[in-house]
């Protein structure tokens, strides 16, 4: 398989660090994006530039898609001069975070002309992801997921989650809102104790050597948040989209979400007051605004 032409579209902040990976690991790759700065690094590494999605559906059996919002996959898989339009494309692998809806949707369509869709979120970030230690949530075809399972080592640990696309979104998203959830009342109680005079970085070791500890204290506070940075690398409003799509799926299967909708309350607040595009991690200043601290 290294042999063969693969496509990429989508190569902004997790988009490029996977692909550069397989670059790495001598697959050859046409790619497209809209950001045409965004392709300056993998042009370096040996990827041929595409001019447009259907360039690229033309030019390789097997595309990734790393895409930030439901309607743009929509669009970029079922438009005009679409990846549905290709000559080439067979397989579609959606690593992005859509929702089950448009997953299933891009399926449909797809499957009507033969192109089968492996679902496949990616959770652990764009560290996660330069690193190649991605969890990827993947439904789909068995023998369509076999096809490129070699390919998906390339970026983390696989769990097969289903047949179904859309199964892999749903999950993907029910992770999401319990890591964004758990950062943003981790937030809340940092910002408490600090005011009440507790050392942030003791406080941080004992709630992790206790029964408190979350992805947030064990990961996000102590390299992100604790050292100033606010680095992680995810945006506020990717975290609004996760958690909105989470909750619309789960109220859809009936379960009422009344602690997911004040997280997604919380959320919300702080992007419209202090601006979508700051790193999620920041949410600790807007808690300390909040708080006149």
């Amino acid at each position: 398989m290294s042999n063969q032409q693969l496509g990429f579209i989508g190569v902004g902040v997790m988009g490029r660090p996977m692909a550069r990976r397989l670059l790495e690991h001598g697959h050859g790759l046409v790619i497209y994006d809209q950001d045409k700065g965004a392709l300056d690094e993998l042009r370096a590494l040996g990827a041929r530039i595409a001019a447009s999605v259907k360039e690229v559906a033309d030019s390789a059996e097997i595309i990734f898609t790393s895409l930030p919002s439901p309607a743009i996959f929509k669009a970029v898989a079922l438009g005009p001069e679409g990846i549905i339009e290709g000559r080439s494309v067979r397989v579609l692998v959606d690593l992005s975070t859509v929702g089950s809806r448009a997953e299933q949707e891009v399926a449909e369509g797809l499957a009507a002309k033969g192109i089968d869709t492996v679902d496949a979120p990616v959770s652990g970030g764009a560290a996660g992801a330069k690193k190649g230690s991605l969890a990827l949530m993947v439904a789909g075809k068995p023998a369509t997921v076999e096809r490129v399972r070699p390919l998906f080592d390339v970026f983390g640990k696989v769990f097969i989650v289903g047949e179904q696309p859309g199964q892999g979104q749903l999950l993907k998203l029910l992770n999401n809102m319990l890591s964004t959830t758990a950062f943003a009342i981790t937030s809340e109680a940092f910002v408490a104790g600090v005011k009440g005079g507790l050392d942030p970085e003791v406080m941080m070791s004992v709630i992790n050597a206790g029964s408190g500890k979350n992805g947030a204290t064990l990961d996000k506070f102590p390299k992100h948040v604790l050292p100033g940075t606010f680095d992680f690398g995810f945006p506020l409003s990717s975290v609004c989209k996760d958690i909105g799509l989470a909750i619309e799926e789960s109220q859809a299967l009936g379960v009422p979400m009344w602690l997911g909708n004040a997280a997604r309350q919380l959320w919300n607040v702080a992007a419209q007051q202090d601006g979508a595009d700051r790193d999620l991690t920041e949410l600790v200043r807007t808690v300390e605004g909040w708080s006149n601290h």
